[in-house]
């Protein structure tokens, strides 16, 4: 997995990352605003982007928001940290303070807003939650660890810049606002239309210009405190990049219920029905499977009875493609082609329509558990036979210790493993 790092953080330093690399990157929306630094920061790969360029020359109005995030997506950055420097707009929010954001109030004007404004079909994103709660928790989690002054929510409004707020401006934000930025927006909604989860440390640097006493912003104010407090922000992403690649494995993990002995004395069963009950469980194993294939060129998708069904089926539905299904002999009405394979004691079948693949259709096989591989197997030479070319095979589980990969032909992927069955 792959982690996108946006703003001036002073992570991209050849010092700090392992197999340093700039990369010019293309996209369809013109230039990012700065070439990416690609390389390996705390053994986790990462793509970081200057946000205004790698002199800060681009005013917040300006910057390529489409072309910075269609850049690190195709790139393959799955998640979004960024780093931006915020206003106050509460007495409790300090200088100095970190900020986790949960919601935002968009008030700029002249921005190219989506990737979704071509005429054809109208595309609505669902933005009720626009910043990864997953994300947000590992964030808030290690900066309390680190014992950093921290907000663990807020109402982010975002203005269009480059200038700052006049005093009216600033006492009317204060009424449905937290803090006040020109960079979220359109950042958070463009990363959550190509399906990047999405967070940002906001790290608060004045009181805008609302609170007596206090000396309205300037630029040099902003730079010189996100200058004296950037190694904070290092240390904490440096921290949590790890726990970031890990964590939606350790999810996933953590809803798979074992029961032992079952269905024999010896046997630990691994229940993936706890897992798929769990609407985020289910929610991030599909996540998982639409990031690994959305790029790959699939025509069916075929799952093997009966968990993988439900697999097939809500991945087809991200995917756009049709679902076949493999089942166990005498289940399928229409004409089949059955495939034999061995079990400890005896054998066992599996059946397809034989009309369900056509010669040179490209195949993704996905099933909940790779044990000893036997159905797997059986299911790629029913695949084969038909004609079809299995592009990969996928299971949300693997018990490695059994050895069914090496029945099986192809790329095979697993999302999480159990080890010392």
């Amino acid at each position: 997995m792959k982690i996108g790092i946006i703003g001036g953080s002073g992570l991209d330093d050849s010092k700090l990352l392992k197999n340093y690399e700039e990369k010019e990157v293309e996209t369809p929306y013109g230039k990012p605003s700065s070439k990416i630094v690609c390389g390996k920061l705390a053994g986790i790969e990462v793509c970081i982007l200057a946000r205004h360029g790698k002199n800060h020359e681009i005013p917040p109005s300006q910057i390529n928001y489409r072309a910075n995030i269609y850049a690190l997506k195709s790139l393959g950055c799955e998640k979004i940290i960024a780093t931006s420097a915020v206003g106050s707009l509460k007495e409790e929010i300090k200088p100095g303070d970190l900020v986790f954001p949960d919601q935002f109030i968009d008030f700029t004007k002249h921005r190219k807003l989506t990737f979704h404004d071509s005429p054809g079909e109208v595309k609505h994103t669902e933005m009720a939650e626009p910043f990864s709660s997953n994300l947000r928790k590992i964030l808030i989690r290690n900066a309390k660890e680190l014992g950093f002054a921290k907000h663990d929510k807020a109402t982010i409004v975002v203005i269009e810049g480059p200038r700052f707020s006049t005093k009216a401006e600033s006492f009317m934000f204060r009424n449905f606002a937290d803090i006040i930025g020109m960079t979220a927006v359109p950042e958070c909604s463009l990363a959550r239309e190509l399906g990047i989860e999405y967070a940002t440390v906001a790290m608060s640097t004045d009181y805008d210009c609302w609170k007596e006493n206090e000396s309205p912003v300037t630029f040099e104010m902003v730079m010189q405190r996100m200058k004296e407090n950037s190694e904070k922000v290092k240390k904490l992403i440096i921290g949590i990049l790890p726990e970031i690649v890990n964590e939606d494995e350790d999810f996933i993990k953590s809803r798979i219920i074992s029961i032992k002995n079952f269905p024999k004395t010896g046997v630990i069963f691994r229940d993936v029905t706890s897992l798929i009950q769990d609407a985020e469980g289910l929610k991030r194993v599909i996540n998982i499977f639409e990031k690994r294939y959305e790029e790959k060129e699939i025509d069916l998708i075929a799952g093997i009875e009966s968990r993988g069904f439900i697999v097939a089926s809500a991945l087809a539905l991200r995917l756009g493609k049709g679902v076949v299904l493999i089942r166990k002999p005498g289940k399928l009405p229409r004409e089949t082609l059955k495939e034999e394979y061995s079990l400890e004691y005896g054998t066992d079948a599996v059946e397809i329509h034989k009309d369900a693949i056509s010669p040179g259709q490209k195949v993704l096989l996905v099933d909940d558990l790779l044990a000893t591989g036997g159905t797997a197997g059986a299911t790629q030479n029913l695949i084969r036979k038909l004609g079809g070319e299995i592009i990969s095979t996928g299971f949300i589980i693997e018990l490695p210790d059994l050895g069914g990969r090496r029945k099986l032909s192809g790329e095979v992927f697993s999302i999480v493993e159990f080890k010392g069955e």
